[in-house]
């Protein structure tokens, strides 16, 4: 029988805490959230490899999508230093594991995600562990959910080329995006930017380099070239 109690404190010990991740409140939360629970049961041997996890894959045109790896998750949200007062909007979810983690540094978490069957399954598991103030909507990324901010954090679960400006207006004055920037042609490794609010204008700054698989929706527009 696997022993994930195990292994989510030896993710603890070997890959956050060795690895910049002081935050006492996130190690405390990332060691006893059941990360297997939010991956498919095929893949609970892999729940807590330092690597992204796939929970949806390719079909009918949508791409497949990825859990975080553990470290770039905890690395992110400490960038984003989540209060317990704040409101989070936690785009891309997926199955809702960062929801469950945010929800436990935050006052209120919205999980934002485009596929139905990947909501479905986040409010399920969500529901199971009794995470009483997150909820999921379904929608495209890029869009935000605006009829719910403004935030205090916005946090991007995977690596995009650019951060729309529908999203950086959904922040509160002072509210904080943290996200993997990285190019086309290398979308699986990029750098973890940190962007503040200040007097209604949004700017980041680069902090660390991170592994995060690509969220859809997030392409830069062809340029036109002579």
């Amino acid at each position: 029988m696997i022993d994930f109690v195990r292994q989510r404190r030896n993710m603890v010990d070997s890959q956050l805490k060795t690895n910049e991740v002081t935050d006492r409140r996130i190690l405390s939360a990332m060691a006893e959230l059941p990360r297997e629970r939010f991956v498919p049961q095929a893949m609970s041997l892999l729940a807590y490899i330092d690597e992204s996890v796939e929970v949806f894959p390719a079909r009918d045109g949508a791409p497949a999508r990825y859990l975080l790896p553990p470290l770039s998750l905890a690395r992110l949200a400490q960038l984003a230093s989540v209060a317990p007062g704040d409101k989070v909007l936690d785009v891309g979810c997926a199955t809702g594991y960062s929801t469950a983690l945010l929800a436990r540094l935050a006052a209120s978490v919205v999980g934002l995600e485009p596929e139905p069957e990947l909501a479905g399954t986040a409010r399920r598991v969500l529901g199971n562990l009794s995470v009483g103030n997150a909820s999921v909507i379904e929608g495209a990324l890029a869009g935000g959910a605006p009829k719910e901010g403004p935030f205090d954090v916005i946090l991007l679960n995977g690596s995009v080329e650019q951060i729309p400006d529908a999203l950086l207006s959904q922040l509160r004055e002072g509210g904080r995006l943290v996200a993997v920037l990285a190019s086309a042609k290398t979308m699986s490794l990029g750098k973890a930017y940190l962007f503040v609010k200040v007097d209604g204008e949004a700017s980041g700054l680069p902090h660390f380099d991170a592994g995060a698989r690509p969220l859809p929706g997030f392409a830069r527009a062809p340029a036109f070239a002579f």
